[in-house]
């Protein structure tokens, strides 16, 4: 039997069953994906943060991965870390989450505690989980304890980890809490425990909601900053000389990653399915990010015209396909739909990207340039897209005919264009 079953081995999952693990708990991963759970029993991490060799010692600490619901019978805890996108017309799609809890409720035992951290709407623990795991007949409080804790990893973060990243904590009772922060105080330094599940939910949601809309700010800020000859950048750097008060975000070609796209928008459905009006901010915030690979296509249409060239037949190479630098996730990157509207003018795009060798668009696989160096000199423009660390941006910036950065990195004293 094991002490803790972690559903989901993703970049919050593996991370979460790596943490118990070494702090000595046994634990199970259990996914539904047969190549990854093979591939994590060979010893072998299908994500950024974690290396084959912390998989191996995982494994050599009695970490396994299983396809298998059954390996829940017995266990004191499971923790949910499954997917949860957007489904149509930007409703939640919970059905991962229903699935986990299903699996759990046809083979809990009694004395087990579940915590659910998947990100999802306020109410989804108490109202969704909760009948679900209540249908195995089983007692809560008396016979299983419930709780949300929201996850908090930050792909490619060298700072923060799980374990020095405070935790929160909100059960469905008192008690599940206080059973769900005994598990987590094994392996993380803080765990804040709040007065209930909705409040864990929407702490996470605020969270990112507060990033989206300050991003935001400063994206339609570079926007008129630009028409009037303005240096934002510039002027975030002067901004963020004052000691409080001020907190730097920076504009960009859009949002990526697996929570400001979507997770706002679990908060924005709430509020307008039970009280019936608008989360305007929100609203707002997805309009601003969400047209921002258009306003860089307009730029970079401009900064061609300026050469005498169209948008249609011009070879355009874009750095950097990852929502993030430095790692080879691309879930919602902002590359996705600039490239997808390059294809629609007609433009010749290509890519490079030191973590992604094969980048597929509208169903196309779109050329890598082996040869970085002849590849920038031989595009009519170079668009920085993700500063990863691999990238010498000024040295590329000077060999390009026409560079511009969506980053903000390359040096003012370079002929080269900045969002």
């Amino acid at each position: 039997m094991k002490d803790l079953v972690v559903v989901g081995q993703g970049y919050v999952g593996l991370p979460l069953a790596q943490a118990a693990t070494l702090s000595g708990l046994r634990v199970a991963g259990l996914d539904r994906n047969v190549e990854t759970v093979g591939n994590l029993n060979s010893g072998l991490s299908h994500i950024d943060d974690i290396g084959d060799d912390e998989v191996q010692l995982m494994r050599q600490r009695g970490y396994e991965a299983t396809t298998d619901p059954s390996v829940i019978r017995g266990a004191r805890y499971v923790v949910i870390c499954v997917p949860t996108p957007l489904g149509e017309a930007g409703s939640p799609d919970l059905r991962a989450v229903i699935g986990a809890s299903k699996d759990i409720a046809a083979n809990m035992s009694p004395g087990i505690t579940v915590i659910l951290e998947s990100t999802t709407y306020p109410g989804t623990t108490e109202d969704l989980v909760l009948p679900i795991l209540q249908s195995s007949g089983l007692v809560l409080d008396v016979d299983f304890w419930l709780a949300f804790s929201p996850e908090r990893i930050d792909p490619g973060n060298e700072v923060f980890f799980l374990k020095n990243t405070p935790k929160v904590v909100g059960g469905v009772s008192e008690i599940s809490t206080k059973t769900a922060a005994e598990l987590y105080a094994g392996f993380v330094d803080e765990v804040v425990c709040v007065r209930g599940s909705k409040e864990a939910e929407t702490a996470k949601l605020l969270e990112n909601t507060y990033r989206h809309i300050n991003i935001a700010l400063v994206n339609e800020m570079a926007r008129f900053c630009h028409e009037m000859d303005i240096d934002l950048w510039n002027v975030i750097d002067a901004a963020k000389t004052k000691p409080f008060g001020f907190h730097a975000f920076y504009p960009g070609p859009g949002v990526g990653g697996h929570c400001i796209p979507i997770d706002p928008n679990y908060l924005s459905y709430q509020v307008n399915k039970l009280l019936g009006y608008p989360f305007r901010f929100v609203e707002l915030a997805e309009e601003i990010n969400n047209s921002m690979p258009r306003y860089i296509l307009e730029r970079v249409q401009s900064l061609l015209n300026e050469q005498g060239k169209p948008l249609k037949g011009s070879r355009v190479l874009l750095l950097g396909v990852t929502y993030k630098p430095d790692i080879a996730d691309q879930r919602e990157s902002p590359a996705l739909p600039f490239a997808h509207l390059l294809m629609q003018k007609g433009s010749a795009v290509s890519f490079h990207d030191p973590r992604v060798s094969e980048w597929t668009v509208d169903e196309k696989k779109i050329a890598r340039v082996s040869d970085l160096d002849d590849a920038v000199e031989n595009a009519d423009i170079v668009v920085l897209m993700q500063n990863h660390r691999d990238y010498d941006v000024d040295r590329l910036a000077e060999s390009s005919k026409y560079f511009f950065d969506t980053r903000g990195v390359v040096s003012e004293r370079l002929n080269a264009s900045r969002l």
